[in-house]
């Protein structure tokens, strides 16, 4: 290893500092409250599965063929870190059989190796809800409200949600068909990419952002016009609930989502602010004939994903969901010998309250400057005098007013000066 040798965060990855982290974990609390009121439990799955779950997303899609992290571990086992929540919720409920249906959140991290870009990095957190058990379209209709509801809660105004139908799996022949006749009459008009996606699935070349395709996909054949009647009268029907909620939605006829497993409903949340290429901050649908993929009985099922990177970033762009203020509500001063911040610290946060202290022995001068810094709004003082005395100095760094208290009193008076 070269002396003095600097390392930095992989490429595709970050640190987040306070108060960036501080908003984030606060983003999954919000969302966590939103799923738990509804009746979604939680639940934690491994960062990593064995490889074939993950391989069940579809052999067209990018997460497979290019973007997923795969290793063998020393007993030869070949494994994948998951570049996704769903598979992962879903082979865990094939596995623990729970009563159906089955809601469940979860939030962590995923990977893909893919081109970094703003919002979009190679470890990266989502929030999820899955619920599986049930393919009644009144689920459908609560899965995507959830995820408008959290978006609102957040204060975000300018999310636009797209919504499409699939239809069954049953359906998908007869409309692959008509993409690969539109799609090879034009194959001089394609980009290399595409032309290469259309020989293992002309579905996912309506996914294309090249403006070399973006004329072929949009004169594309919808599917729309393929789906059975009891998938068009489900997706009507989820419809209606939307707007008896008014969850605003457009009706996006070639939104077909990234991954294979989606049948019947299927929705996207875009962050109108973000740019057209990456406004996309969350989405799913329904997957019903991932549960069997997976080794499990057909099981219908639906949930999302949404980004949280993406969606701060929404955020920004709106000037909602400001990272939170300091925690701490008391910052001690101890200009004695530093023992009396160590045990009044403690005191207080046994007590329930944020407390926080300098060290090695600054000045009055210094350790006040840290006070303010800290964003507390009392500070607790002692000195010389205060040890003698079995008192402190309680000071309201907002007003500047300053009282002395009995060291015995300093939990109680605080308490009542921040109420």
């Amino acid at each position: 290893m070269a002396a003095g040798r600097s390392f930095r965060a992989p490429k595709g990855t970050r640190d987040l500092l306070v108060p960036e982290s501080t908003r984030a974990r606060r983003l999954v609390e919000v969302f966590a409250d939103l799923a738990e009121r509804s009746g979604f439990g939680l639940v934690v799955t491994p960062m990593f599965e064995e490889l074939d779950v993950f391989l069940r997303l579809g052999e067209a899609t990018d997460v497979v063929t290019k973007e997923m992290y795969t290793f063998e571990t020393k007993g030869g086992d070949r494994l994948a870190l998951r570049p996704e929540l769903t598979a992962s919720l879903v082979r865990a409920f094939v596995q623990h059989n729970p009563p159906t249906p089955w809601k469940a959140w979860c939030a962590g991290f995923n990977f893909r190796y893919e081109r970094p870009q703003k919002g979009r990095y190679r470890q990266f957190e989502q929030v999820d809800v899955e619920l599986i058990g049930t393919a009644d379209p009144q689920a459908d209709v609560e899965v995507v409200a959830l995820g408008w509801r959290f978006y609102e809660a957040l204060g975000l105004r300018r999310v636009a949600l797209k919504l499409n139908d699939l239809g069954d799996r049953a359906d998908r022949p007869r409309y692959l068909d008509a993409l690969r006749a539109h799609f090879a009459g034009n194959l001089d008009a394609l980009s290399e990419q595409s032309r290469l996606t259309l020989e293992k699935n002309p579905l996912r070349v309506l996914d294309s952002k090249r403006p070399e395709d973006a004329d072929l996909v949009a004169a594309a054949p919808v599917i729309g016009d393929y789906v059975s009647d009891e998938s068009a009268a489900a997706f009507v029907e989820v419809q209606v609930g939307l707007r008896a909620l008014d969850v605003p939605f457009t009706v996006t006829p070639r939104l077909v989502r990234g991954l294979d497993y989606y049948t019947r409903t299927t929705f996207e949340f875009a962050g109108v602010g973000l740019g057209a290429s990456q406004d996309a901050v969350g989405g799913g649908g329904r997957y019903d004939g991932l549960v069997e993929d997976l080794g499990g009985p057909a099981t219908p099922g639906i949930g999302f994903g949404l980004g949280v990177d993406r969606t701060l970033l929404a955020c920004d762009e709106e000037g909602v969901f400001p990272a939170p203020a300091p925690a701490v509500d008391v910052f001690v001063v101890d200009v004695v010998d530093g023992s009396h911040a160590t045990v009044l610290c403690d005191e207080l946060r046994r007590s329930g309250l944020g407390a926080d202290r300098a060290y090695e022995g600054r000045s009055m001068k210094a350790q006040m400057k840290k006070a303010g810094a800290s964003g507390a709004p009392l500070a607790v003082i002692v000195g010389p005098d205060e040890d003698a005395d079995g008192t402190v100095a309680v000071r309201d760094l907002r007003t500047a007013e300053q009282s002395t208290v009995a060291r015995g009193d300093v939990v109680e008076s605080i308490r009542k000066l921040l109420s």
